[in-house]
């Protein structure tokens, strides 16, 4: 099998080493990719939000299964395209990742299911949304109502803050907002393979969304993540997938536009119960590093299984473990950085499927690895418990050299 995989940092790095573990992949490209993708895969330069280029690509190269990672190629419909294109595709249509890009949509989609979520209004009139804010007072969660790198969300602890998060959303013409009710509780992330009618629960983990030891400093798109998420039991998960994952099936299937590929479900949990706090129509980074890590060569039979309409009758295969990421990230993310900085030590690492390091922001120069962005690396453990997957990962931190770069010391503190 010919497999095209669509993006270039740490998530599709996971990816593309889960699946080319698999005896059914013959071959592998990875558009863009980066320095690490390219030690186990074709990369290709492609423009991913241009679904005719993407659909030539993938005729020009006989590709038998697309595998789209980022959320943009989505909001794109580069999947619309490639299915007109005759391809099979794992990621959901424009309309059904409306989940992912219109908070406004998904909250909709929550009332019409009862789904249970904090209460919400939407504005795309600044001086409205700031009365809003001031009847309502502080704390109080400012969205904006679309896509944003997972950096579109301030919990604002205090009136200024989220007066704050308005005048910079409302910056840019046009903008429209999501104010919602602060949720307190535990986060947790959970992950459900779909094929347009059934639904697979593949896994929960807990992100690490603050830059800064003890959830300190401003948001991220993720410094670190565990997995499984302990909050997440078994009697929650089967009362999110009764009340929340399959309600929301059914009414999307019933809108006309069935929703096929992964869903993340972003939750929270308090005195037992769960609520929705988001839907991603794509793996969360850097929550699929340590999904991959445990699920190994069985994420292609699962994820061809949910592009073929074919989940009826898959089940998970997995071992009783832990695993645990942590994010290296440019000094002055998810601020103003400098890019250009030399990483040294990642040709040293051994070969170990318990201790990995996935590239995000990566490039080769000169025979040397260069940071290209915010987050650059993902250092991954894998072990029996989740104190021995820590020690794994940050064993990894400690090898590479790179005094441009920080990383929190503390991933995994919850449930340590």
């Amino acid at each position: 099998m010919n497999i095209l995989i669509l993006g270039g940092g740490a998530r599709e790095h996971a990816l593309a080493w889960a699946i080319r573990q698999n005896p059914k992949c013959d071959r592998l490209i990875v558009a863009p990719g980066n320095a690490g993708i390219g030690d186990l895969a074709e990369c290709a330069a492609l423009d991913l939000l241009d679904g005719d280029a993407v659909a030539r690509f993938a005729d020009d190269n006989a590709v038998d299964l697309v595998v789209i990672g980022p959320e943009a190629p989505l909001a794109a419909g580069v999947s619309d395209r490639l299915r007109e294109a005759g391809l099979r595709v794992f990621g959901p249509s424009r309309a059904a990742a409306l989940l992912e890009t219109s908070k406004t949509f998904t909250k909709e989609v929550c009332d019409a299911t009862g789904a249970p979520t904090a209460g919400w209004a939407h504005f795309d009139d600044a001086a409205a949304a700031f009365a809003h804010v001031r009847a309502r007072g502080a704390p109080i969660v400012v969205k904006a109502d679309g896509l944003a790198a997972g950096k579109g969300v301030t919990v604002a602890r205090t009136l200024a803050e989220a007066e704050a998060a308005l005048d910079a959303l409302f910056a840019t013409p046009g903008a429209e907002v999501v104010i919602e009710e602060f949720m307190t509780g535990e986060e947790a992330s959970f992950f459900v393979l779909c094929d347009g009618t059934d639904a697979l629960p593949i896994g929960s983990a807990q992100d690490h969304k603050r830059a800064f030891d003890g959830d300190e400093g401003p948001n991220t798109g993720g410094m670190g993540a565990y997995s499984p998420a302990p909050v997440l039991t078994p009697a929650i998960e089967a009362q999110v997938m009764a009340r929340i994952v399959r309600p929301t099936l059914a009414e999307m299937a019933r809108r006309g536009t069935p929703y096929q590929g992964v869903l993340y479900v972003g939750l929270m949990i308090a005195d037992g119960q769960a609520r929705l706090v988001e839907y991603n129509a794509r793996f969360g980074d850097p929550e699929c590093q340590v999904l991959m890590l445990r699920l190994g060569a069985q994420a292609l039979d699962l994820i061809e299984a949910a592009a073929s309409g074919r989940l009826a009758g898959m089940r998970v295969n997995w071992a009783d473990d832990h695993a645990l990421c942590v994010v290296m990230a440019t000094r002055g993310y998810p601020g103003e950085h400098a890019n250009g900085s030399s990483v040294r030590g990642t040709g040293a690492l051994p070969a170990d499927p318990a201790s990995v390091l996935f590239h995000a922001a990566t490039r080769r120069e000169g025979g040397q690895i260069i940071a290209a962005g915010g987050r650059v690396l993902s250092a991954c453990g894998r072990g029996e418990t989740l104190a021995e997957a820590r020690a794994r990962a940050y064993a990894l931190v400690a090898a590479i050299d790179w005094p441009e770069g920080f990383c929190r010391s503390d991933i995994g503190w919850r449930a340590l």
